[in-house]
């Protein structure tokens, strides 16, 4: 093995280390240390300055795709699921909310490739902020992944039926499968 990918591979290491560590105090309300970039727009929103740790994703701005490209997975997964914790955003399920923000975010990242990118911003043209944007289109991959998961779909991921309903998403069919449902009304005697 060359002294290259050895050099590489320690620092992935140690990198994952401080993250793990930064994971730790931030569950046991410690203040983290300083490991990773800034990876877009400073706090989250509600937080102050006290609230910068230097290893932020803030999903309002697009992180540097060769710099998010460069983290492993279980990297970009932390920085996600901190920025969440930091502006009080707790979904039902932290790990899986952060996955698919981890799989859109890399998919844009990716370029062209893919029409996550042109989707993305055309829906902030339309009106959602960048967050709701990427939820949007996580929205459309989870459909996807609910049907392999039940076996509905092959066990190749449908990528051409993906693209042609990311490139069909528009801010008025996510704002409609969005909006909250009427609560339902009670049932029994009326009083």
């Amino acid at each position: 093995m060359s002294s290259g990918i050895a050099r590489r591979r320690e620092a992935k290491a140690a990198r994952r280390k401080k993250l793990l560590e930064n994971r730790r105090k931030l569950v046991q309300g410690e203040k983290p240390m300083r490991p990773m970039p800034d990876f877009g727009g400073g706090a989250a929103p509600g937080a102050d300055a006290s609230d910068l740790d230097g290893e932020n994703y803030n999903p309002a701005e697009a992180p540097d795709p060769k710099e998010w490209l460069a983290l492993d997975e279980q990297e970009r997964q932390i920085l996600v699921e901190n920025f969440h914790r930091r502006a009080g955003v707790r979904p039902p399920n932290e790990t899986v909310h952060a996955i698919f923000h981890v799989i859109v975010e890399n998919q844009i990242a990716e370029g062209d490739d893919l029409p996550v990118r042109r989707a993305v911003e055309r829906l902030i043209d339309g009106g959602l902020d960048r967050h709701e944007a990427l939820h949007a289109v996580g929205s459309v991959l989870s459909d996807f992944m609910y049907d392999i998961l039940q076996g509905k779909e092959t066990k190749a991921f449908p990528q051409d039926a993906y693209n042609a309903a990311v490139e069909r998403l528009t801010v008025e069919s996510w704002r409609q499968q969005a909006k909250p449902e009427a609560p339902a009304k009670k049932r029994g005697k009326p009083r």
